[in-house]
């Protein structure tokens, strides 16, 4: 222990301090991971975290971010061209351990360029990864620098990714109003409408199941007695609930061997509409087609004062006051009695 090493590699400066458990790169601390598993594993657990799209935009914006400073310091350097910037930096990456950049077609007046990326860590984890598609972080690394050298926004678009069985990766830089923060508010918005529609599916099933409990509700059949069915009306009915009603119940008296079915208008609204009135009309005459009589119990003088003013004809059905009073009338017509 205690051992010092250092190495001067292509003119670039490495040191070791052992005792300190320190690695300098450049004069500057630095730290080394194997790209296979340790950088592997930290890519894998951002996207299992995030997700596959949000990791993208974080790597993407960090690469970014990250080729900002660097193009900024290289830009403040005095009597450094672009050219030579662009050199210094990648033969340091290769240095670093970052694949082969080889950068083409820079035109500092256009701010344009192309960049041939070759055996990048970014390629080597992806590899590990068993992906089939790049990723973007050494692209949207170099769109950074190159936006510190140009002093102007340039962002980046992949013509092809080594890891789909190219040579190499190519990516072209061009002058654009395209940013990170621009990314950043495009995943947020993303995120928001799936978010949204996940809950308009939520209620949409939700309300769905709703209705269906409204109808069952709304509609019931109670068998009271042997071929005796009460059916009470509530509220006010619409098209929608007519025809639940009727088809409900219609369905369901043939079931219980109905002979009677009692109509209850308790629970019937107070105001009362000639649909409504016309409904218990519908609803009579469709029981007797199938040999069941009608029974309404429940009217109330208000309601029969309303049924009245309705021109619908109601007098052919026995009407009572109470349901009690139709149970035992229903029974005394078929012999019984409640003892």
């Amino acid at each position: 222990m205690g051992e010092k090493k250092n190495i001067d590699i292509g003119g670039l400066s490495f040191a070791w301090d052992l005792e300190k458990g320190q690695f300098s790169f450049e004069g500057e601390d630095a730290i080394l991971f194997w790209i296979s598993s340790a950088m592997k594993t930290l890519f894998d657990t951002i996207e299992e975290i995030s997700g596959e799209e949000a990791a993208s935009v974080v790597l993407e914006t960090t690469g970014f971010r990250q080729g900002l400073v660097v193009g900024e310091y290289f830009q403040n350097m005095k009597g450094v061209t672009v050219f030579e910037a662009a050199e210094l930096i990648t033969d340091t990456y290769a240095s670093a351990g970052w694949g082969k950049t080889t950068i083409k077609y820079l035109n500092p007046e256009s701010k344009t360029l192309s960049a041939e990326l070759k055996d990048s860590w970014e390629h080597k984890i992806n590899v590990a990864q068993k992906k089939t598609k790049g990723g973007n972080f050494l692209p949207a690394h170099y769109a950074g620098i190159f936006t510190g050298l140009f002093g102007t926004n340039i962002w980046y678009k992949v013509i092809q990714h080594q890891i789909e069985e190219h040579e190499c990766t190519t990516v072209e830089y061009f002058p654009s109003n395209i940013d990170i923060t621009q990314n950043i508010h495009q995943l947020a918005r993303r995120k928001e409408a799936q978010k949204i529609e996940h809950l308009q599916n939520v209620v949409a099933e939700k309300t769905a199941e709703l209705k269906d409990l409204i109808k069952k509700l709304s509609s019931p059949i109670i068998p009271v007695l042997e071929g005796i069915v009460v059916v009470p009306l509530i509220g006010k009915y619409d098209e929608d609930r007519t025809e639940d009603l009727i088809v409900n119940t219609l369905n369901n008296l043939p079931k219980h061997q109905a002979n009677y079915l009692v109509l209850d208008l308790t629970g019937l609204d107070k105001e009362l509409t000639e649909y409504t009135a016309s409904l218990i009309e519908k609803l009579g005459a469709a029981a007797s087609l199938i040999g069941t009589k009608t029974i309404l119990v429940g009217i109330s003088a208000d309601l029969g004062l309303v049924i009245s003013e309705t021109h619908i004809d109601l007098s052919k059905y026995d009407c009572f006051q109470t349901l009690q009073h139709g149970i035992h009338y229903a029974l005394a017509q078929s012999g019984r009695s409640i003892v």
